[in-house]
Formats: structure tokens, C-alpha cells, sequence
């Protein structure tokens, strides 16, 4: 049994690579020119003052 560090360092000082097999899967495909959705909510991001504005999620 060899260690998986040894060989690594093996193989970088002979300048070799694994081979990593398989794609890539790309899930999400992101669409510059959509339009953003509209603030339904009215979301207020900045607080008046300490502890008076709470968040939650809930998903």
C-alpha cells in the first residue's frame, strides 16, 4: 500500500494528472436578459434602530 499523499506528490514532481472522467452537470442557466421580478413585498432592508426589524424564513 502506497499513500494517497505520496502519490500525489509523486505524480506532480512527474508533472502527471489524474484523469477525471464524467461531465460537468449544469443545473441552473442563468438568463441575462430576463427582467427582474417587482418587490411585492416591500422589503425594508435597513432598521431604524437595534432589534426592531426581524427576519425570518420559513422554507
Amino acid at each position: 500500500m502506497t499513500a494517497r499523499c505520496t502519490v500525489a506528490r509523486l505524480m506532480r514532481k512527474m508533472g502527471l494528472a489524474g484523469v477525471v472522467r464524467g461531465r460537468t452537470v449544469r443545473t441552473t442557466i442563468p438568463d441575462p436578459a430576463a427582467a427582474c421580478p417587482l418587490d411585492r413585498v416591500n422589503r425594508q432592508f435597513k432598521a431604524p434602530r437595534p432589534n426592531a426589524l426581524w427576519v425570518s424564513d420559513f422554507t
